[in-house]
């Protein structure tokens, strides 16, 4: 297993394994978006033979200044296929994106929205991670699903 910065030559992959994995799908041209505008951000796990087996796609919030917020960062989506799961994976992706949020653009938390009915995902954030809870989003899924809106602070990273 190798884990590197998401490069222009992954984002089909990574759409793969998203279609593969996850019910909220992304166009191509939104992987790209967040490729070109936060490069430092998004990462893959690629197997022995260099196919992508999972993903984060992470960005910054852009309007955070404009809402007084401070700078944050998050995550938009991070996906393992089925039989590389339960390898630290997930949890290598994003302490990676994590790290590169507070030292290059000095992200004072990450955010990210989890399905309620996601224990695995949720388990994975709050306990393994040090997620916190910040809120429910009503119907955030088009399926009408409740998200989980969650954070973790990134000042002592």
């Amino acid at each position: 297993m190798n884990i590197r910065l998401a490069t222009a030559g992954d984002l089909l992959g990574m759409q793969a394994c998203n279609l593969q994995n996850l019910p909220e799908n992304y166009t191509l041209r939104y992987y790209l978006y967040h490729a070109m505008t936060w490069p430092s951000l998004s990462y893959v796990a690629e197997d022995n033979k260099g196919r992508v087996v999972g993903y984060i796609l992470a960005k910054m919030e852009e309007d955070a200044g404009e809402k007084n917020e401070p700078p944050h960062g998050h995550v938009t989506s991070i996906s393992v296929l089925r039989s590389y799961r339960r390898l630290g994976l997930a949890k290598k992706l994003m302490v990676l994106s994590q790290e590169a949020m507070a030292t290059i653009y000095k992200a004072e938390y990450v955010s990210l929205h989890v399905r309620k009915s996601n224990r695995a995902a949720i388990g994975l954030y709050r306990d393994t991670l040090g997620f916190e809870v910040h809120g429910i989003e009503a119907k955030y899924y088009a399926d009408g699903e409740d998200a989980l809106a969650m954070r973790l602070s990134l000042k002592d990273k």
